[in-house]
């Protein structure tokens, strides 16, 4: 019996960088970092991105489908702010990924992770360098 793709765990992703994001100082000024999102997988995915910090930290573009073996470039911001004043301990990106509906077409649903479908998260740690 076949076996619906939202019925499978979703495969890896990989992203560059692998485990962490740095901003160096000086944090005057707005900081943009670009991580690419590659689906290593064999089934397309439908991936979105969450911060902690909504003020602070911008993901662009925030959410997508990625076909099998595709990659995406995604702009990381990090807006000006007063470092060592705030509290930025606990920040990161997590970007969330679960394998597309058969048949569904490559436009991004917000409600693919509101049903049944497995999600898989994986965290990105930011790490501000003086």
């Amino acid at each position: 019996m076949a076996h619906s793709a939202q019925s499978v765990p979703p495969g890896d992703i990989q992203t560059q960088p692998g485990t962490k994001i740095v901003f160096n100082a000086p944090y005057d000024d707005k900081h943009t970092y670009h991580i690419k999102v590659i689906n290593s997988s064999a089934r397309r995915i439908g991936y979105g991105i969450k911060t902690t910090n909504m003020k602070r930290l911008g993901v662009d573009p925030p959410c997508g489908v990625l076909d099998p073996k595709e990659a995406v470039l995604l702009a990381v911001s990090c807006d000006a702010f007063a470092f060592g004043q705030e509290d930025t301990n606990n920040d990161r990106i997590t970007v969330e990924w679960t394998n597309t509906p058969d048949g569904a077409a490559k436009q991004f649903r917000r409600e693919w992770f509101q049903g049944d479908g497995m999600v898989r998260r994986k965290n990105l740690p930011i790490e501000y360098n003086p």
